[in-house]
């Protein structure tokens, strides 16, 4: 008679298959699909990493208040009390160790205060167009844009993409923007209306959703 017990190896990789078929995927705080290749979210944790893997991205946008220049050889130099340094080295060693994603870190500061310096504003746009010449060339994608919470930073990047990508009114622009910022911030708001970014836009790479 056939002897019908498995060898212990086999049950080991059963075992294993099992557990990474049951793995819960988590995906990043307030993370949602833009457009078909396009994701936004707020700042991604460990425990989201797995979920990031499975969605094949080619490109990450980081709007965030710490630019290249507090960076030595591609980590933060600042130290600090909450940690945010040690979780954002982290974050870097994974997309550089785990990943092939080309990751774009765009300073841009918190808008929660007006511009009263030039060079914020000046800032804040020139990151901002680099940000829409990625998602205007379809071989970037797909494409994560986070924030630290993915709320009111985003919320911009978004909005503009919606008004000049994609000829959006501004009322349905707002209404997206406040169902994430969970409120208004009247300087996003009037960046989005106000601002119009000069942009490249070639027809061979342009993305489907794109109607400019």
């Amino acid at each position: 008679m056939q002897d019908q017990t498995k060898p212990q190896s086999d049950l080991d990789h059963s075992k294993e298959m099992s557990n990474s078929k049951s793995l819960k995927l988590v995906p990043p705080l307030n993370f949602s699909l833009v457009e078909n290749g396009i994701y936004r979210s707020g700042f991604p944790m460990p425990i989201n990493y797995p979920f990031l893997q499975q969605l094949n991205l080619k490109t990450i946008i980081y709007l965030g208040d710490l630019g290249h220049e507090e960076r030595k050889n591609g980590k933060l130099k600042k130290k600090d009390k909450h940690g945010t340094t040690e979780i954002m080295n982290n974050y870097l060693d994974w997309i550089k160790n785990d990943t092939g994603i080309q990751f774009h870190n765009l300073l841009f500061e918190s808008s929660q205060e007006p511009f009263n310096k030039p060079q914020d504003i000046e800032q804040a746009t020139k990151s901002l167009t680099i940000a829409l010449q990625l998602i205007l060339n379809k071989q970037n994608h797909p494409i994560l844009i986070h924030s630290n919470k993915g709320k009111h930073r985003t919320g911009v990047l978004i909005g503009l993409m919606r008004k000049v990508l994609q000829g959006w009114c501004l009322s349905g622009i707002f209404e997206e923007y406040e169902k994430f910022a969970m409120g208004k911030s009247e300087y996003d708001l009037e960046l989005i209306e106000l601002w119009q970014p000069e942009l490249y836009v070639d027809d061979n790479n342009k993305p489907d959703f794109v109607r400019t």
